[in-house]
């Protein structure tokens, strides 16, 4: 057994995942492309923003036909398939530099990597861009792809090529991890940049900021979920309201108090 540092932490993911074999390694077996680079670049953003956005990507790397994105995120968002999405979109929309020509020079892979899981519950979830005919075949005229990774939902139907990458991550979430039950030599590899004694006290500050801003956002989307609920059911209150009906029936359906619905009937009578 090992004690590994967890790739739930960009940090570490981008650690071990910016080494050009390793990275070369991933997409291979996810998108079946033989990336031909010796840099990968991490938090990359273009010079000049597309879009009102500025899309950051975690890992960046390019070769002479393929632009490819690999994202890692862990606090689990109801946005996530939109905002990477848009970060997809926009490393297509870079390329474009006037309305001579709008085919890009370069193919787009975006693969995000989802550690907490999501809502679906699927191992991978995929948005092909090419289109198809009403027989559901592919005209083979947009290759571009976003792929969305759950390694958390892992399962018996999980292609081969893709299940030793999803089972290393998940396996890393607990710190310590089982070398012999892996083949893959990248994925092996995988464990010895983020082994835990040799992550440098600037990382383990870096995880520590990334748990705390994690920790932050969860409690703010949490909040943000429940302002929505309320809101809604003050909605709900005002249509009763107008329907005539009574306050203490109101309060029982939307959980509502009857102090937070009275004004709600006043506001009513004033409109």
């Amino acid at each position: 057994m090992k004690k590994v540092a967890s790739l739930r932490y960009g940090v570490v993911f981008k650690k071990a995942f910016c080494v050009p074999e390793i990275f070369t390694a991933f997409v291979r077996d996810f998108l079946n492309i033989e990336l031909k680079i010796d840099h990968v670049e991490t938090e990359k953003s273009f010079i000049q923003p597309v879009g009102r956005v500025l899309s950051r990507f975690d890992l960046f790397a390019e070769d002479h036909e393929n632009r490819v994105i690999v994202d890692i995120q862990h606090v689990r968002y109801p946005d996530h398939y939109d905002r990477f999405l848009y970060y997809h979109c926009a490393a297509l929309l870079e390329q474009i530099a006037d309305a001579y020509s709008y085919h890009p020079d370069l193919k787009v892979f975006t693969l995000v990597v989802l550690t907490s899981g999501d809502r679906h519950q699927k191992d991978v979830a995929v948005i092909d861009f090419d289109p198809k005919d009403l027989e559901g075949n592919p005209l083979n005229e947009i290759p571009h792809k976003i792929m969305y990774i759950c390694p958390k939902y892992l399962n018996d139907k999980t292609p081969a090529p893709y299940r030793e990458w999803m089972l290393a991550i998940q396996d890393s979430l607990d710190e310590l991890v089982e070398e012999n039950d892996y083949t893959v030599p990248e994925v092996r590899q995988i464990f010895d940049y983020i082994e835990k004694d040799l992550i440098s006290p600037e990382e383990r500050a870096r995880m520590f900021d990334e748990y705390g801003e994690e920790q932050v956002k969860q409690e703010h989307f949490v909040k943000g979920v429940a302002k929505g609920i309320e809101k809604e059911k003050v909605e709900i209150a005002k249509e009763m309201l107008q329907q005539g009906m009574a306050i203490s029936l109101i309060s029982q359906i939307t959980k509502l108090s009857e102090e937070a619905i009275t004004p709600l009937k006043n506001e009513k009578s004033i409109a």
